[in-house]
C-alpha cells in the first residue's frame, strides 16, 4: 500500500465535556482514545500521524502520548492557534473558540504529503474504518475519489443531550450528494437536525448515515480548502463563527471538484461529548478486549 497519513485533530478544549477529553484515559492502562486509533492505523498499514494540537500542549503530547509508539509509525506536530491565518485578516481580541474544523486541516496542509485519513481525537472508529480508508485508497480504480466512512445516527448518538453530526445524502451509487454540519436533538419520540448553516429543522431517521469526522481526503483537496479559507477569512471573524470542513466538502462536490464515495463502517463508534459518556466509552473498550479485538495493553 503506498503511503498513506493519519490527521487526528486534537486542538479543541471540550467545552461541553468540562475539560481536556483528548487526553482523558480510557482503557484499562491509561490509553487514551487516541492511542486506539493510532494502533488501529497502524495495523491497518498507515505510515505516518499528524497530531493537530495548541503549541502549549506540543511537551505533553510528545512525554506523554506519542513516545509509547513513536518507534511504530512516524509522528509530527501542527499547531492550530488562531493567529495561523493570512496576512491581515483581523481576530477578535476577545475570541478564544478555534475557527474550526477547516481550520484545523488548513493548520497542518503543510506537513500532509499525501493521501490522507482525517479523524477526531475524541472519537473512537473502530478497525473495521481504518481497514476501509487503506482498502480504498489501495484501490487503483478509485483514481481521484474521496471517502467518507459513516455510522448510522443511532449509533453515534449520545444519551446525554445534542450532537454535531454531518448528515449525508448519497445517490445510487453511493456517492455523497449533500453532507451537512447539523446539530441533532431528540423531539416528540424522533430525531430532529438543525442545519448550523442556515437554522433550517427536518427529521431525520435513526439509521440515517452521518459523518463524525472520518475522510479520507487527496493531497489536491487542501488547495480547495485553502481557496475557501482565504474566501472566509474576507468576511467578518466575530467571537464564535466557523469554517466548518463539512461545508467546504459540500460545496467542492455541488462544484464538481471532486467526488466522495461513502461507506458504512462495521465497527461500533464511540465518542465523549458530555462527562457522563465516559463510562460508557471505557465499559465498551473492556468489552472490546475481552472479545480479543485489542490487547489488555496497547503498547507492550
Amino acid at each position: 500500500m503506498k503511503n498513506l497519513t493519519l490527521v487526528i485533530m486534537a486542538a479543541g478544549m471540550g467545552s461541553r465535556f468540562g475539560g481536556l477529553k483528548q487526553i482523558e484515559p480510557v482503557g484499562p492502562n491509561g490509553e487514551i482514545i487516541a492511542d486506539y486509533s493510532v494502533y488501529d492505523a497502524i495495523r491497518a498499514g498507515f505510515s505516518k500521524v499528524i497530531f493537530i494540537i495548541r503549541k502549549e500542549h506540543l511537551d505533553y503530547f510528545k512525554n506523554n502520548i506519542c513516545q509509547k509508539f513513536a518507534d511504530k509509525i512516524k509522528v509530527e506536530y501542527a499547531f492550530q492557534e488562531l493567529d495561523v491565518v493570512p496576512a491581515g485578516v483581523n481576530i477578535p481580541k476577545e475570541r478564544v473558540k478555534m475557527l474550526g474544523t477547516g481550520h484545523a486541516i488548513y493548520c497542518a496542509a503543510h506537513l500532509i504529503d499525501g493521501d490522507f485519513v482525517l479523524i477526531n481525537s475524541d472519537d473512537f472508529y473502530g478497525k473495521n474504518s481504518y481497514e476501509i480508508a487503506a482498502q480504498f485508497f489501495s484501490d487503483p480504480n478509485n483514481f481521484d475519489d474521496c471517502l467518507t466512512v459513516n455510522y448510522p445516527f443511532l449509533i453515534t448518538a449520545s444519551k446525554n443531550s445534542s450532537v454535531k453530526r454531518g448528515v449525508v445524502f448519497t445517490d445510487e451509487d453511493s456517492y455523497v450528494i449533500n453532507n451537512l454540519e447539523c446539530e441533532i436533538f431528540s423531539k416528540d419520540g424522533g430525531f430532529i437536525a438543525k442545519s448550523l448553516v442556515d437554522n433550517k429543522e427536518f427529521p431525520i431517521a435513526e439509521d440515517r448515515p452521518v459523518t463524525v469526522n472520518f475522510y479520507g481526503l487527496r493531497q489536491n483537496f487542501l488547495q480547495f480548502l485553502k481557496e475557501e479559507f482565504l474566501e472566509f477569512t474576507k468576511e467578518e471573524i466575530t467571537l464564535t463563527n466557523e469554517f466548518f470542513l463539512t461545508e467546504v466538502i459540500r460545496k467542492g462536490i455541488a462544484e464538481g471538484k471532486f467526488k466522495m464515495r461513502a461507506k458504512t463502517s462495521g465497527s461500533l463508534w464511540m465518542g465523549i461529548t458530555y462527562k457522563e459518556d465516559l463510562e460508557n466509552l471505557k465499559e465498551n473498550i473492556n468489552n472490546l478486549i475481552k472479545k480479543g479485538e485489542y490487547p489488555e495493553k496497547l503498547w507492550d
